[in-house]
C-alpha cells in the first residue's frame, strides 16, 4: 500500500462508540439469547424466558445512566466529528427511557398474558419479537440520518405487525395484523420516496446536512425537493396515527393481545413522534412554514376526531374498553402534535419540544398503568368491557382507585396533577407560539374528553351488577401496576421534575 492510501485508509476506519451503543445493542442481543434458548428449553421451563426479557430490559436502562454525563456521538463523516448517524445527547436518552420504560411494563403484562392465553402462543417467538422492536425503538432518537432513521423504524415496526397477529387462528388477530401491516407499508414506501427526493436535490442523508444544503437548492430542483419534503412528512404521519391517517388504530388494538395494544400505544406512539421531530426540526427547519401550520390543522383534527369518537363509544353494543383507549390514544396524539406545531414558528424550538417530550412521559406512565388494570380486569371478564368495571371498588379497591387516578391525569384533572400539568404545558407553547385558535382547539377538546374519562371512573364506584368478580393480582401485574402508580403519584407531587428531565437540545 502506497504511503498516501495508508493514512486514507486509517481515516475511513473508525472506532465504535460501544456505550453510547449499549442500550439498543444490549436488548438485541437479549432477543437473540431468548429465541435460541428457546430451542432447548423444556416446555414446563419456557416460562424463564419471560423473566429473561425482563431483566434485558430492565438491564438496557440502567445503561442509560452512564451517558448522562454528556453527548457521544459514533459512526460519523470522516473529518467531521460533530456530522454523524449515531448521536446520544439529552434528547435520545429521554426518548430511550421512555422506549425502555414502556418496553419494561410491556414485558410485566406479557409474562401473564401468555401463562394465561386461551391460545398457545409461542414464547421464544413473542419474547424475541418483542425485544427486537424494543432494540428498533430505542435505536431511532439516536439516528441522525435519514437512511438510519429507517432502518430503525423498520426494526421497530416489523416486529410488531407479527405481535399483533401472533394468535394463530384469531380472525381478529389476522385482521387486525393485515391493516397495521399495510397502513405501515404503505408509510413506509411514501417516505422512501421522499427521502430520495431529498438525497437527489442535496446530495447527503445526514440531518444537519440536509437542514443546511436544502435552502440553497437549485432552482429546476426546487419542487422536487419541496415533494422531498412533503411526502416524509406524510408517511412520519402515518406511524403517530394522525388523522386521517388512523383508521388502523382502533381495530389493530382490540385485535392485538393487550399487551401488545399497550405497547403500540406508548413505544409505538413514541417511535412515531420521535421520528416527526427529527425530520421537522433538526432536517427540514427551511420548511417551518410548510410544515408548521400542517401539524396545526392535522393535531386540531387528530385531537377532534378521537375525543369524538371516543365520546360516541357509548352508544355502541360493545362497548370495549380497549377500543375506547384506541381512540383515546389519538386524541392523546393530538395534544403531542400541538408544540411540534408550535416550534416551527416559536422562538425556542427546544422548550416547544421538551414539551411534548414531558406530555408524552406523563402518558406513557398513566396509559400503561390503565392498561395493567384493563390486563387485571381482562383475567375475569374475556369481552373486557367498560361495563365489567363497575364495581371495581368493592373487589379491588387498589386498582380501582389507581385506575381512577391514571383517567383523571389523562383528563386534566386533579389529583392526576401531572395530567394537568402537562396539558398546561402544551397549551403555553400553543399560546406562546401564536397559535390562539389550536390553544382553544385543544381547550374544547379537553372538556369533551372530561365525559368519558369521568363516565369510567364513575362506574368504578358504582354499585356492582350481579356476583362481584375477585380479581387476583399476579406478582408481574403487581409490579407494573405498582410501578406507573409510583410514577404518577411521584410526579404529581413534584412535576416540575418532567420538565427539567424534557429538558433537551436538538442543535
Amino acid at each position: 500500500m502506497s504511503s498516501l492510501a495508508q493514512p486514507l485508509a486509517a481515516s475511513l476506519v473508525q472506532s465504535v462508540d460501544w456505550l453510547a451503543l449499549a442500550p439498543p445493542t444490549l436488548a438485541a442481543l437479549v432477543g437473540l439469547a431468548v429465541l435460541v434458548a428457546d430451542l432447548f428449553l423444556a416446555e414446563h421451563r419456557k416460562g424463564l424466558l419471560g423473566w429473561v426479557a425482563v431483566a434485558g430490559l430492565a438491564a438496557s436502562g440502567l445503561l442509560l445512566l452512564p451517558l448522562l454525563d454528556g453527548d457521544r456521538s459514533t459512526f460519523c463523516l470522516a473529518g467531521h466529528t460533530d456530522i454523524c448517524s449515531y448521536t446520544a445527547d439529552r434528547f435520545t436518552l429521554v426518548v430511550q427511557f421512555l422506549v425502555l420504560g414502556g418496553a419494561l411494563l410491556t414485558a410485566l403484562l406479557s409474562v401473564t398474558a401468555l401463562k394465561d392465553a386461551d391460545r398457545v402462543l409461542p414464547e421464544g417467538e413473542y419474547w424475541f419479537l418483542l425485544l427486537s422492536s424494543a432494540a428498533g425503538a430505542a435505536l431511532l432518537p439516536a439516528a441522525r440520518d435519514l437512511a438510519t432513521l429507517i432502518v430503525a423504524l423498520e426494526v421497530a415496526s416489523l416486529p410488531a405487525f407479527a405481535l399483533v397477529g401472533i394468535r394463530h387462528g384469531d380472525k381478529k388477530s389476522s385482521e387486525a395484523a393485515l391493516k397495521f401491516f399495510l397502513s405501515s407499508v404503505t408509510a413506509t414506501a411514501v417516505s422512501l420516496m421522499g427521502i430520495s427526493f431529498v438525497y437527489a436535490t442535496t446530495g447527503t442523508l445526514y440531518l444537519t446536512q440536509v437542514a443546511e444544503r436544502i435552502q440553497h437548492v437549485d432552482g429546476q430542483f426546487h419542487t422536487l425537493a419541496q415533494t422531498g419534503v412533503v411526502l416524509t412528512l406524510v408517511g412520519f404521519a402515518f406511524k403517530t396515527a394522525a388523522v386521517p391517517f388512523h383508521f388502523w388504530v382502533p381495530d389493530t388494538y382490540v385485535g392485538a393481545p393487550l399487551p401488545i395494544a399497550a405497547y403500540l400505544s406508548v413505544v409505538g406512539k413514541a417511535v412515531g413522534f420521535t421520528g416527526l421531530i427529527l425530520v421537522t426540526v433538526v432536517a427540514f427547519p427551511s420548511y417551518a412554514d410548510v410544515w408548521g401550520p400542517a401539524l396545526a390543522v392535522l393535531a386540531a383534527l387528530t385531537m377532534t376526531v378521537g375525543n369524538a369518537a371516543a365520546l360516541r363509544q357509548r352508544t355502541t353494543r360493545a362497548y370495549s374498553a380497549v377500543r375506547l383507549l384506541a381512540w383515546s390514544s389519538v386524541g392523546q396524539a393530538g395534544y403531542l402534535l400541538v408544540p411540534i406545531a408550535a416550534a416551527a414558528s416559536s422562538g425556542d424550538a427546544d422548550h416547544s419540544i421538551g414539551s411534548t417530550l414531558a406530555y408524552a412521559i406523563m402518558y406513557a406512565a398513566v396509559n400503561l398503568g390503565t392498561f395493567v388494570v384493563a390486563a387485571l380486569v381482562g383475567r375475569t371478564h374475556a369481552t373486557n368491557r367498560v361495563a365489567d368495571y363497575r364495581g371495581l371498588y368493592a373487589t379491588n379497591p387498589v386498582a380501582a382507585l389507581l385506575l381512577a387516578f391514571f383517567l383523571l391525569c389523562l383528563a386534566g384533572l386533579p389529583p392526576g396533577i401531572i395530567g394537568l400539568f402537562a396539558k398546561v404545558t402544551v397549551f403555553s407553547a400553543a399560546v406562546d407560539a401564536g397559535l390562539g385558535w389550536l390553544a382553544v382547539v385543544m381547550a374544547v377538546n379537553v372538556v369533551i374528553a372530561l365525559f368519558y374519562y369521568l363516565r369510567w371512573t364513575a362506574l368504578l364506584f358504582s354499585t356492582p351488577e350481579g356476583e362481584p368478580h375477585k380479581h387476583r393480582f399476579p406478582a408481574p401485574l403487581t409490579a407494573a401496576l405498582a410501578l406507573t402508580g409510583a410514577v404518577g403519584i411521584a410526579l404529581s407531587g413534584a412535576p416540575q421534575l418532567i420538565l427539567r428531565f424534557a429538558d433537551t437540545t436538538l442543535f
